[in-house]
């Protein structure tokens, strides 16, 4: 079985450039007015998933609580510290996370759509 994210956003490029340029995926594909949609596949090549990103005239409605993460997890310290590195370079805020095991276990911040991310590492996927 495969996985896709796909998400509607407002604005394409911001989280295109968010999610490969500061976490570091890679874009996959994407695509041009196919049915009124732009969008982009995002992820690492060769894994069974990846995000796709669309815009299009219709305005995105997110809605989420505190409590809707996506989970990143670092397979080494090295690649935690790079992910947490890039983030304070781009001047992205760490903020607290409703639920207390990701302050413990990871690091968590918003995405330009304002969807929660949390960065962990490998360990604290086995707890």
């Amino acid at each position: 079985m495969n996985l896709r994210i796909a998400r509607h956003t407002d604005d394409l490029e911001k989280i295109e450039d968010f999610y490969v340029n500061i976490l570091g995926f890679e874009r996959l594909g994407g695509f041009q007015n196919h049915n009124n949609y732009d969008g982009v596949f995002i992820g690492k090549p060769k894994l069974d998933w990846h995000f796709e990103f669309t815009q299009s005239d219709a305005k995105a409605n997110h809605t989420f609580d505190q409590d809707d993460v996506t989970v990143l997890y670092s397979k080494t310290i090295s690649e935690h510290n790079q992910f947490i590195d890039r983030l304070v370079a781009n001047n992205i805020s760490i903020i607290t996370a409703n639920n207390p095991y990701w302050n413990e276990n990871g690091k968590m911040f918003l995405d330009p759509d304002g969807f929660r991310i949390v960065i962990s590492d490998l360990k604290a996927k086995d707890r």
